[in-house]
Order: C-alpha cells, then sequence, then structure tokens
C-alpha cells in the first residue's frame, strides 16, 4: 500500500491520474452533426452532455428559443417579497442588505443597491468582517439594522442557515427576505420569505441559480411592478454574469441563456466601475465593440472567452472579500464616477497581487507539510492540514490546489484565538456540506454545498474532527477515488484540431460547471520538444505526423516527460507576430497502453551511405512499438519518418521542421536506400 505523502515526481514519474473517456457512439455523433453543423467530435461533446436529441441540441445551442416559466410561479416566496419591497419602497422605509465577502456575495449587492436604489428605495449594506466575524448574519449586524431603524433586511448569498441572527431579527420586529442558493439545513429559519432555488423543482431552469442569480429574479420581477425593467436590465445583467460565473454556479437553464447575454454586454459595459476592472485586467476593447486579451508580445488581441470572466475579473473582485474591505467592490460596482471607479479597481488590482504572493507562499508550506508527515492517505482518506499564520482568506485557493495535486477531498484550516477556521474542496465522489454534517456536534458553524465549504471549530476538537472526516471518507471512497480526476470527451486525430474547430466551440459556450471545455485525448503522441517556462510550465511541441504546440501548466515537476505518451487536452487560441493557432492546454498525461515507456533501448547504430552523389547518414531508433528513422545531410538537415506513415519532418530541428510527403520519389528512394545501408 502506497503511504501519503505522494513524494515529489522523479523525471520518469507522470502525473497519478484517473482517466475516465465518455463511450462514444459515432452513429448518433453523426446524426447530431447534421442537425448542427458541428463536427463529429463537438457532436459526441453534446451527446456527453445528455443532449441527443433536435429538440434538445435546439435549445442548448439557442437557449433563447426556450420559452421560461415565470420565476414567480416557480419561487414560493417570490410574490410575498416583491410585496415586502414594493410596500418599503413607496412609504420610504429603510432597507438593509446583509452580503457576502466573495464574489458572488459581492455582486449580489451591489446588484441590488442598483436596483433598489434606482426604484426609489432608502438601501444600505453590511457585509461582515470575514476575519472577525466570518460568514453570513449574524446577531451584531441585525442589532446595528435594528438602530438605524432598518424595517426590512435582506440577505444575499448567505442566511439559510442563520437561525438565531434571523429569529433575533423577527423578535425586534425586523421582517427578514432570505435569498441565498446554499444547500438546506434540516430546518429553516423562521424568516419572513425564502429565495432559494434549493427549495424548488430540480427540473425548474432557476435550480442552478447562484446567489445573484437569485439577486436578480428578485430585482427584475421588483422592477416589473415600476414599470422600470428596460432601463434596470442590462446593468444588473453584467453584474449577474460577473457573479455567477466568478462563483463556478452551473451555465445550465436560466444561467447560460442569461451568461450568454451578459458576455455579449460586457464589452461595451453601461457601467464606469467594470470598465475600469476590465481595463486593468488587460483587457482591451475592440473598435467594433468586442473585446479580447492584450497579447503583450505580439501587441494583438483574441477574443474574450468565459474563462477570462473566472481567471481575470472574478480573482480581482474575490482577492478584495478574501483580504481587505468589501466595500472597496460595492463601491467599484455602483459609483458613476470614472476618477473612483478607476481608483478602486486599482486597488483591486494591487490586493490580488498580494492574494497571489499568499496562495504562493501557503500553498509551498502545505506541500511541505505533506511530504514531511506520514500519513496513510488510502486509509484516511482525507487530507485535513492545520498551520497557525496561514491567511484565512486565500486557504479556499490553497486547498482546491491541493485536491489537483493528491486527488483526495482537502479541509485546511488556521488557528485564531483559540478556534480554527478553514475551508473544504471536494471530489465529485464525496460531498463537502454532508461531510461537515456529519461532524456537526464538534464544530461550530458551518456551511457549503457538495464541491466546497466553509467551518470553524474549537481547537480541542481537531483530533475528533480528523477522526469523523475519515470515517465518513471511508463510507463513500474507495482507494482508487483518491487520483485527480480526468474527464475526457473524445478522441481526436491532430489533423482534425485546427482553428475551425476551436472556434466551432463557441456555439457550446458559455462553458463551466456541468457544461466544462470539451476535452480531447490523443494516443502515441511524440514529445520532440519540451523546456520550463514561466513559473514551473512545460511548453511542449507535439507530433503525430501533423506538429502542434501545447503548454501543460505547474508541470515542472514531471519534467521532462517521456518520448511518447497519451495526452488529454483542452484547447487555445495563441497569437504571436500576428499569426493565430491553436495550441494546446495538457490536462492529463499517461504512458501509451502498451506500458512502452518508448525510451532507445540502446544507442542507435550511426550508418553512412550516399545517396545520388551527396553523403548521408541515417540511424534506426525504437519508439515504444513503433520505429523511426532519421536521415542526416552534410548541411545538417535531418529527415525524421516513423515505420508506417507517409508524413515526415524536414528540417533542422523538430521545432523548424515541414511535413514532407515521403512517399514522392526523391524522399521515398532515399529512404530505401537509407533502410539497406542499416540492414548491410
Amino acid at each position: 500500500m502506497q503511504n501519503y505523502p505522494i513524494s515529489k515526481p522523479s523525471s520518469d514519474r507522470l502525473p497519478d491520474q484517473r482517466w475516465f473517456v465518455y463511450p462514444e457512439k459515432p452513429e448518433l455523433a453523426t446524426e447530431v452533426a447534421e442537425i448542427t453543423e458541428l463536427s463529429p467530435l463537438l457532436a459526441q461533446v453534446l451527446i456527453n452532455r445528455n443532449i441527443e436529441t433536435p429538440a434538445e441540441t435546439a435549445a442548448f445551442l439557442d437557449p433563447e428559443s426556450i420559452e421560461l416559466p415565470s420565476p414567480l410561479d416557480e419561487f414560493p416566496d417570490l410574490p410575498k417579497s416583491i410585496e415586502l419591497l414594493e410596500t418599503a419602497i413607496t412609504q420610504k422605509q429603510k432597507i438593509a442588505i446583509c452580503g457576502d465577502y466573495d464574489a458572488d456575495g459581492m455582486t449580489s449587492t451591489a446588484l441590488l443597491i442598483r436596483a433598489f436604489r434606482h426604484l426609489g428605495a432608502i438601501a444600505d449594506y453590511a457585509i461582515p468582517s470575514r476575519m472577525r466575524e466570518g460568514y453570513g448574519i449574524n446577531e451584531r449586524i441585525v442589532e446595528d439594522f435594528h438602530a438605524e431603524d432598518i424595517r426590512l433586511i435582506l440577505t444575499v448569498d448567505n442566511g439559510i442557515a442563520a437561525h438565531q441572527p434571523i429569529a433575533r431579527a423577527r423578535e425586534l420586529g425586523l421582517d427578514v427576505i432570505i435569498t441565498d442558493h446554499h444547500d438546506l439545513p434540516p430546518t429553516l429559519p423562521e424568516a419572513t420569505a425564502i429565495l432559494n432555488p434549493k427549495l424548488i423543482a430540480e427540473t425548474s431552469p432557476y435550480r442552478g441559480l447562484a446567489g445573484v442569480g437569485v439577486a436578480y429574479v428578485l430585482a427584475i420581477s421588483l422592477a416589473q411592478r415600476f414599470d422600470a425593467v428596460k432601463s434596470l436590465t442590462k446593468p444588473l445583467l453584467e453584474l449577474f454574469t460577473l457573479g455567477t460565473i466568478a462563483d463556478l454556479a452551473p451555465l445550465t437553464g436560466v444561467n447560460r441563456r442569461w451568461v450568454k447575454r451578459g458576455l455579449r454586454l460586457l464589452p461595451r459595459s453601461g457601467l464606469v466601475g467594470v470598465k475600469a476592472l476590465i481595463q486593468r485586467a488587460g483587457i482591451t476593447v475592440r473598435s467594433d465593440g468586442s473585446a479580447g486579451i492584450l497579447n503583450p508580445n505580439s501587441k494583438t488581441t483574441r477574443a474574450l472567452k468565459p474563462e477570462d470572466i473566472g481567471f481575470r475579473l472574478g480573482p480581482r473582485i474575490n482577492a478584495v472579500g478574501r483580504l481587505d474591505d468589501p466595500q472597496i467592490v460595492i463601491e467599484l460596482l455602483t459609483t458613476e464616477d470614472v476618477a473612483t471607479a478607476m481608483k478602486r479597481a486599482g486597488e483591486c488590482e494591487l490586493i490580488n497581487q498580494r492574494r497571489q504572493q499568499l496562495c504562493e507562499e501557503i500553498e509551498k508550506e502545505a506541500i511541505a507539510l505533506c511530504e514531511k508527515s506520514q500519513i496513510d492517505l488510502q486509509q484516511e482518506r482525507v487530507l485535513v492540514l492545520v498551520e497557525p499564520d496561514w491567511h484565512h482568506g486565500v486557504i479556499g485557493i490553497v486547498a482546491s490546489r491541493l485536491v489537483e495535486r493528491y486527488g483526495a477531498p482537502v479541509f485546511i484550516g488556521t488557528y485564531e484565538e483559540g478556534r480554527i477556521r478553514g475551508s473544504a474542496r471536494g471530489i465529485p465522489e464525496f460531498n463537502i456540506f454532508e461531510a461537515l454534517q456529519y461532524c456537526d456536534e464538534v464544530l461550530g458553524k458551518y456551511g457549503g454545498h457538495k464541491a466546497a465549504g466553509g467551518f470553524s471549530l474549537p481547537e480541542e476538537n481537531l483530533e475528533r474532527f480528523r477522526q469523523r472526516l475519515s470515517t465518513f471518507a471511508r463510507r463513500c471512497l474507495e482507494p482508487r477515488h483518491l487520483k485527480p480526476l480526468v474527464a475526457i470527451d473524445v478522441e481526436a486525430s491532430f489533423n482534425d484540431i485546427d482553428l475551425e474547430l476551436y472556434h466551432q466551440i463557441d456555439a457550446i459556450h458559455p462553458c463551466g460547471i456541468e457544461n466544462q471545455d470539451p476535452t480531447f485525448w490523443t494516443p502515441n503522441v511524440r514529445v520532440i520538444e519540451q523546456k520550463i517556462v514561466g513559473k514551473g510550465h512545460i511548453k511542449l511541441t507535439l507530433a503525430t505526423g501533423t506538429i502542434i504546440n501545447g503548454i501543460a501548466w505547474r508541470w515542472s515537476p514531471y519534467f521532462p516527460l517521456p518520448p511518447v505518451v497519451d495526452i488529454a487536452y483542452k484547447l487555445q487560441e495563441n497569437t504571436w507576430n500576428g499569426s493565430t493557432t491553436v495550441q494546446l492546454e495538457l490536462v492529463g498525461v499517461r504512458l501509451p497502453a502498451s506500458g512502452v515507456c518508448a525510451k532507445p533501448a540502446s544507442r542507435p547504430k550511426l550508418v553512412e551511405f550516399v545517396y545520388s552523389d551527396r553523403p548521408y547518414t541515417c540511424t534506426m531508433s525504437d519508439w515504444g512499438e513503433v520505429k523511426e528513422l532519421k536521415i542526416r545531410n552534410a548541411e545538417g538537415k535531418v529527415l525524421a519518418v516513423r515505420q508506417g506513415e507517409k508524413i515526415g519532418l524536414l528540417g533542422k530541428s523538430r521545432l523548424d521542421a515541414k511535413e514532407v510527403n515521403v512517399s514522392e520519389p526523391f524522399f521515398f528512394n532515399l529512404i530505401k536506400t537509407a533502410l539497406a545501408a542499416l540492414e548491410r
């Protein structure tokens, strides 16, 4: 049995992954391809998303064609909530919002502040301190609201488990509307109204809404009462899009429909704060109103993709809530003053840089701690790390990286005044929220959902917490689950990979949770060049006859990769010196199915020969089950051709080599002469 931790990989070691390849349905893929006019590869991707019939494909590719049910019919307490808000606005009663300090919570808060003030409400907000108070509405906030003569409280992205604060608000005579999307506790708080998609039918298109989605539904439904939908929809939809993507909400149902709209609006945002944030994130807007990412080397732009929100805008918003005052983001997203917006966007940028540095430091310390420990992960089946001086605001990000590295659920915490506060991230077979519920008797506050959560507990309960988590993990996890999972859509040939296929993927966007970017795999790929670049990334030149460049992020521990491997990858657009190509983003690698490492068994024999009165040398090498012939001329050019292939590579190095058809007479006879020389 292998002990945890996994030691640092050696040069001949590959990531310890488990691959799941969807079963191919070629006949159905052909039918779907004809219906959609997409590549059969992407037709298989749709099938993997359970999209098979003409009606399903039409609804997925054109979500605007779906007739949505009214949210008033889907959310039982929505009519009551609108009545409460309409009364408060018309009677000039004070309204207060209690938000959360993550991107979902802050965009939700900004969205409702904008909506309420536009409709004439007297509205304010409060967000608890991440460091001093932790997640969610608390009694201090309730008491402060009461002292300020607030009559109606709304929670956004929190509140579904806040029994005591809600009870206190009701005791003080305040109405409370809970808007949240987190998993439901056994009993619900005694709020005046509760809006949570977990309370509606699983088949509802509104089921996957994040906190900002619930806020958007409430705001637009309220705007209909005031005949203000037209003026509010665009700015609120932009905030909805930012929050939904940043919170990793499933991009299905109405999320897919509205995010698709929002992505078209963001390049021409009417919000000065969003414009400033886009500018600071390195996103440039073209003259046609579209947006792209500036390539500092080529001074060109590429198209804006959904992941740019998740990796560029979202982190800059999230970083503020993790390390600083969320008011910075709320002011950024609600101001109409350009100077204020630019100042706040600059603060977001600096805070995000500090967040990146902290994450790197804590991740290194966490990995070192794992390597030093002798935990049997196959037995414990869950990783619990608690250390002093780790910043609570960023340990959730570190937990996600450790899950990627070790393939096990991770619970990571830090000590704060006699207590431990932490974050958790899971794997597909492990439900974080259920695990925390199982540990209820040793915990203080906790909450979350299947994939992630937060918790606190007294220091003295740490060992009992470990034991209960391990007990829960052994009930739902088998040893085979404790490897990072690579879910692969379909096998592809390098001949299939081009800009046309890459642009067709736009039809599947927006991609995210429950609709991931397509992942392809190709067997028996030759690694003809590789080097370390940046902060531990591997830059690759790969070939199967066709040559394609690739990048493997944060894979330096696995450098160098073997000469021949199976690879799993996503597609990226790469622009350099005005030329745009597709490159591969590696997400998985393994030895070919034959199990052969594809290294030469011995130094190949070098043979000299003459062809057409010119001198040449040649060698024959074994690469797995395939042989490769190399012929070098006096000028240093090399022809490389693998057994059974009609396409070879010709050049002074593989990086600048060109493909040639070796069945042409000159190359055919050259190869024939070389083979005869090797046999002598």
